[in-house]
C-alpha cells in the first residue's frame, strides 16, 4: 500500500522530500483533476524562462530534465510503491519542455503543441500505451510522455509543412 494515501499526508511528505516535490512537479501534481495538464506548465514556464539560450543550451537543458527525470520518477514511484503515480509529473515537464524546443514561441503554435502533447498523452496511442505497461521504473514513466512530445512535435511540423 502507498505510504501517501492520505491527501494531508501526501501533500506533506511532497513539500518535505527533496524528491518528491520535483517528482511532482514542484506541488503541480498535487492538483485534484488533472494533474498531468497542470504538471506540464512549469514545462512551458521553463521553454520561456530559456527562450534567450542558444538552441544548443536549450538541447542540454532537455537532456538534464530526461536524465534527471529518470531517476527522480522512478525514486519517487518506488518510495510512494506506486508505479506512475498520477501526481507524479517531471515527465510531463519534461516531455512539455521537449515539444516547445522545437516550436516556434508563438502563443497560438505554444497553445497548440500543449494541446497536442496532452492528447498524446491522455490518448497513448500506440506505442505509447505499450511503453507505459511494459517498462519498470523511471526509464517507463518518462518514456512515454517523450513520445508523445515526439508525436505532438511530428504533428505540429507537418502542420507547418501543409499550412506554410
Amino acid at each position: 500500500m502507498s505510504d501517501c494515501s492520505d491527501n494531508s499526508a501526501t501533500a506533506r511528505r511532497i513539500f518535505t522530500d527533496p524528491v518528491h516535490f520535483l517528482a511532482f512537479g514542484f506541488g503541480t501534481g498535487l492538483a485534484p483533476k488533472a494533474p498531468g495538464t497542470v504538471g506540464s506548465l512549469p514545462g512551458v514556464l521553463l521553454a520561456w524562462l530559456t527562450l534567450s539560450l542558444t538552441f544548443e543550451l536549450r538541447v542540454a537543458v532537455a537532456v538534464a530534465l530526461i536524465a534527471a527525470g529518470v531517476w527522480i520518477c522512478g525514486e519517487s514511484a518506488r518510495r510512494i510503491g506506486v508505479h506512475d503515480h498520477p501526481g507524479i509529473v517531471w515527465d510531463e515537464i519534461a516531455g512539455m519542455y521537449l515539444v516547445l524546443l522545437v516550436t516556434p514561441p508563438q502563443i497560438g503554435l505554444w497553445a497548440l503543441a500543449f494541446g497536442l502533447f496532452r492528447l498524446f498523452d491522455i490518448w497513448k496511442p500506440w506505442p505509447i500505451r505499450d511503453l507505459d505497461h511494459r517498462l519498470a521504473g523511471g526509464a517507463g514513466i518518462m518514456l512515454d510522455d517523450l513520445v508523445a512530445a515526439l508525436y505532438a512535435a511530428i504533428f505540429l511540423g507537418l502542420g507547418a509543412r501543409i499550412i506554410g
